[in-house]
C-alpha cells in the first residue's frame, strides 16, 4: 500500500480488516466464476457467441440489478447483518449448484448468485462507508484499502478457478469459487464481532434536528448528482465489461498465449486487470494526494470524464490488435496487456471514486437504496456489454466492433464535461463540503 496510507493506517477504524477480508473472499468467488462463464458456455456446452453473450448479459446485469431490491428491503425490513449473511448464504448455494452438471443446476446457480449479491453488495459497501462517519477525512483513503481487497480477490480468483476449470474440470473450477465464498462467511462471522454495535443501527438521523433541517434543500441535488454520475458510468461498464466476454473470447481464439513453452489458459488473463489495480492503485492514489496538496485534486465529476477518455485509448489499442487478428495471425499477448493497462487506469478514476462518492454524498436514510442505484447503472452497462459482445460479427469486422467503444467512451466524456461546464457552480457548491473534509484524498 502506498506510503500515505501506511502512515495513516493506524488511524483507520479497527473494523476495516474483517470487512476487507470478507470482500476479498467474496470477490475471489465472483471473479473466479466470471472468468469461466463465457468460456464454459462456448467450449463445454457449445453455445454460440450470441447465446453465450446473452447469458453473460442477463447474469451480470442481474448481479447489479438485485442490489436495488436488496438495498430497499434492508432499508425497510432487515438489519445489515441479516442481509449480509443472507446474501452470503445464497451465493454459496449458487456456487455449489454450478458444481453439478446440467443446465438446470447451471441456471439455478446463476439466479442464486445474483440474488445473493443483491443483499450482500450494497450493504457491505454501506457498512464500510459508515465506519468513517467520525473520520470523514479518511473515507477516500479507506475505500482505497477496500478496493484493494476487491482486486486481490479478483487477482486470485481467475488464476485458481480458471486453471482448475479449463485444465481439470469445469465444475471443479466452479466448486473452488464456492470454497472462497464459504471462507468469506466464516471471516465475516468472527470479524463482525469486533465491529461497534452502533455501526448496525439504521437511520439514526430520521429525527431531524433544527440544525440538519436547514440542509434539507441539498437532499434532492445530492440525489440528482448521484443519478447523473451513475448514468455516465453506464458508458464505462458497457465497454469495460468486454473483458469478461468478447476480450475473453479474443484471448481464446486470436491471441498467442504461449509463454516459455507453456500455454496460459485464456481465463487466467482475467487476472491482469486486478494485478494492475494492485500495482498502479497506490501510484494513482499518491498522485491524487500530491495534487490535493496543491489544491488541484480533480473532483469526482472531472475524474469520471478522465476515466471515459482513458477508456477510449484502451479500446483504440484493441482496434489495432483486431486489424492484425483479421489477417489470420495470432496476435501477441502484449496487446491485451496494454488494453488492460489503459482499462485499469480508467477504472481507477471511476469505480472506487464512485463507491466513495455515493457512500459520502447519499443521505443516510437513503444510503442503501442509493448505493443500489449506483449498482443499477452497473447492471445496464453489463447488460449492454454482454449483448454487444455476442453480436460483434454483425458490425462487419472486429475492428469496427472495438471502434464502437472508442467512440462511445469519448462521446460520453465530452457530454459529461459539457454538463459539468454548464452547471459548474452548483456542482462545485454541492461538492465543497466533501472536498473540505478530505485530509488524505485517494482513488
Amino acid at each position: 500500500m502506498e506510503k500515505p496510507n501506511e502512515i495513516e493506517l493506524g488511524q483507520h477504524p479497527e473494523g476495516i480488516a474483517p470487512l476487507f477480508l470478507t470482500e476479498m473472499w467474496e470477490r475471489l468467488s465472483y471473479y473466479g466464476m466470471r472468468a469461466l462463464l463465457v468460456l464454459y458456455l462456448v467450449k463445454a456446452l457449445g453455445f454460440s457467441d450470441a447465446d453465450a453473450g446473452a447469458v453473460y448479459a442477463f447474469y451480470t446485469s442481474f448481479v447489479y440489478l438485485t442490489p436495488v431490491l436488496g438495498g430497499y428491503l434492508t432499508d425497510r425490513f432487515f438489519s445489515y447483518q441479516f442481509s449480509i449473511y443472507l446474501g452470503s448464504f445464497l451465493m454459496l448455494c449458487g456456487h455449489l449448484s454450478l458444481a453439478f452438471s446440467g443446465l438446470s443446476f447451471f441456471y439455478l446457480g446463476l439466479v442464486l448468485l445474483a440474488l445473493g449479491n443483491g443483499f450482500f453488495k450494497p450493504n457491505m459497501s454501506t457498512i464500510f462507508g459508515r465506519l468513517y462517519e467520525t473520520k470523514p477525512g479518511l473515507r477516500d483513503s479507506g475505500f482505497t484499502i477496500f478496493y484493494m481487497g476487491i482486486n486481490l480477490g479478483g487477482l486470485i480468483g481467475p488464476i485458481l478457478c480458471g486453471s482448475l476449470g479449463e485444465r481439470v474440470d469445469w465444475h471443479l473450477g466452479f466448486l473452488s469459487a464456492g470454497f472462497g465464498m464459504a471462507i468469506g462467511m466464516v471471516v465475516f462471522y468472527f470479524g463482525s464481532k469486533r465491529l461497534p454495535n452502533s455501526l448496525w443501527e439504521k437511520h439514526r438521523d430520521r429525527e431531524i434536528s433544527s440544525t440538519t433541517a436547514t440542509k434539507d434543500h441539498q437532499t434532492k441535488p445530492k440525489i440528482l448528482l448521484i443519478v447523473l454520475l451513475s448514468f455516465f458510468s453506464i458508458f464505462f461498464w458497457m465497454a469495460f465489461e468486454q473483458m469478461g466476454s468478447s476480450l475473453n473470447l479474443f484471448a481464446l481464439r486470436n491471441t498467442d498465449r504461449f509463454l516459455f513453452g507453456f500455454e496460459i489458459p485464456a481465463s487466467v488473463l482475467q487476472s491482469i486487470n486486478p494485478l494492475f489495480i494492485l500495482l498502479f492503485g497506490p501510484i494513482v492514489s499518491t498522485l491524487w494526494t500530491g495534487l490535493a496538496k496543491r489544491r488541484k485534486n480533480p473532483n469526482p465529476v472531472v475524474k469520471f470524464v478522465l476515466s471515459l477518455f482513458i477508456l477510449g485509448i484502451g479500446f483504440l489499442v484493441m482496434v489495432i490488435a483486431a486489424k492484425y487478428a483479421e489477417t489470420g495471425v495470432a496476435v501477441s499477448i502484449l496487446f491485451l496487456v496494454f488494453v488492460y493497462f489503459w482499462n485499469t487506469l480508467s477504472e481507477l478514476c471511476l469505480s472506487p471514486v464512485g463507491l466513495s462518492f455515493v457512500s459520502h454524498l447519499a443521505p443516510v436514510k437513503y444510503a442503501s437504496v442509493l448505493m443500489g442505484i449506483w449498482f443499477l447503472s452497473n447492471a445496464f452497462g453489463h447488460y449492454a456489454a454482454g449483448i454487444l459482445s455476442g453480436y460483434q460479427n454483425q458490425w462487419g469486422s472486429m475492428t469496427n466492433f472495438y471502434g464502437l467503444f472508442v467512440l462511445c467512451s469519448w462521446f460520453g466524456a465530452l457530454l459529461l464535461y459539457g454538463i459539468y461546464y454548464w452547471k459548474k457552480k452548483p456542482i462545485l457548491a454541492l461538492l465543497k463540503g466533501k472536498e473540505e473534509e478530505k485530509t488524505i484524498p485517494a482513488i
